[in-house]
């Protein structure tokens, strides 16, 4: 009996890995390919409408003036933007350089100081959808750097009535820092060159990231606002959008320039958090999306597909657990488990984190041959990146047993550090 369930499981697991790498293949395929859907900057000439920018803080002094600077040299009117950066209870000099900001604009720079109680990205969202001027609100992070153009770019989206949320291109400031920089640039380009694209132009579900995007705060306001019980309010707002029929829209044009981790212990916290939040966010909402009337069977299974990627390296692992046990129970024979093996090593770095595919189409758009290099490497980020994902999806069946709130892991700068 425990054999024959052993079976299934690895069955099961290679099922599972088809249907990703297939996914993937179909993405590369259409980027590289098919008419690619134009976004809305292409389509609308309207008037700009009042805007509201959010940038949440948290002892982000190394950090703030450049994102702040970057926003204030933006060729949208100023007469129409507005800017919410947040102190939340940050205990560095981000509060005063904010106040700096605001008594040489006051017309535009308006700081919101959190003192005390939850801290967060999601809970500064709420007060944002409180406090905000209008209802189109952008969203960057303090690292961040947007460009000149991109409040028009993202904006345009909003022409549209029935979009409830956009997001721009994410690309790697620090990318030349060192080896995990590389490679999380390469990780970059294809999740945003071609898989958010491709999932563009085939109407299924372009993820809101969280920031370089924004939402309309009407829409986000009568769906409840931010889930304080999740720390990836980016996906779960993308979940309920869709499944109340409202649309995400990717831009892929509105590039805008982040610092990615460039230490692995930082990139690890990173992941795990990230893995926490997504996996509450699949709990949440994978029976919405389902049972949602709005979308259609192609968007629920790629909804379903979404939700679910930070779960699949777990079950990976258990995967390993299962074959093994196979092979000492002798129902396995030697060869078929280094066959597994080598199986699951390949989609990890061809199916899930990093398709290599993806990866390697989106360099070949963007003009970066050389960097198809560093290819082969991706199969070292497999057992890094599933074990800092496990840890997530156990903080996560914790959050749920325990009913606890998780606390916000902020990432840490490297800005003007000698690391």
């Amino acid at each position: 009996m425990v054999v024959i369930a052993l079976q299934g499981y690895a069955a099961f697991i290679v099922l599972v890995m088809i249907v990703f790498a297939v996914r993937h293949w179909y993405f590369t395929l259409n980027r590289l390919w098919s008419p690619q859907r134009p976004y809305y900057q292409d389509l609308f000439d309207s008037e700009l409408p009042h805007i509201t920018v959010v940038v949440p803080m948290h002892n982000e002094a190394a950090v703030a003036t450049g994102v702040i600077d970057a926003l204030l040299d933006s060729t949208y009117p100023k007469d129409r933007l507005e800017i919410l950066p947040f102190d939340d209870q940050s205990h560095d000099d981000t509060s005063t350089i904010l106040h700096e900001y605001y008594e040489r604009y006051p017309n535009i720079v308006k700081p919101v100081y959190m003192l005390g109680g939850l801290r967060g990205k999601p809970n500064a969202l709420n007060v944002a959808l409180r406090l905000a001027t209008h209802d189109i609100i952008l969203v960057f992070d303090a690292d961040y750097t947007p460009g000149k153009d991109i409040l028009r770019a993202l904006t345009a989206a909003f022409s549209d009535p029935e979009v409830g949320a956009v997001m721009g291109r994410v690309i790697p400031l620090n990318s030349g820092k060192n080896f995990l920089t590389r490679l999380l640039s390469l990780e970059r380009s294809g999740g945003y060159q071609v898989d958010q694209q491709a999932r563009y132009n085939l109407d299924l579900l372009p993820q809101y990231g969280g920031t370089v995007g924004g939402f309309r705060r009407s829409m986000v306001t009568r769906i409840g606002g931010f889930d304080l019980s999740t720390l990836a309010e980016d996906t779960d707002l993308t979940a309920r959008l869709f499944i109340e029929g409202r649309k995400v829209v990717y831009a892929n044009g509105s590039e805008c320039y982040e610092e990615v981790p460039e230490s692995w212990p930082a990139r690890f916290r990173q992941l795990r958090r990230w893995s926490r939040g997504h996996n509450r966010a699949f709990f949440n909402n994978v029976v919405g999306i389902v049972r949602s009337t709005h979308l259609s069977f192609f968007q629920k299974l790629d909804g379903v597909l979404l939700l679910s990627v930070y779960i699949i390296p777990p079950l990976l692992l258990i995967g390993f657990v299962a074959n093994a046990l196979l092979f000492f129970m002798g129902a396995l024979p030697l060869w078929s488990v280094v066959a597994v093996v080598f199986f699951v090593v390949a989609f990890n770095s061809f199916g899930n984190f990093a398709p290599v595919y993806e990866i390697g189409a989106a360099e070949l758009i963007d003009g970066a041959g050389r960097r198809l290099l560093l290819l082969p490497y991706l199969y070292y980020l497999f057992l890094f990146n599933s074990w800092a994902v496990t840890h997530g999806l156990i903080d996560t069946i914790g959050d749920l047993v325990k009913q606890r709130s998780p606390h916000w892991d902020k990432t840490v700068r490297f800005r003007g550090s000698n690391t």
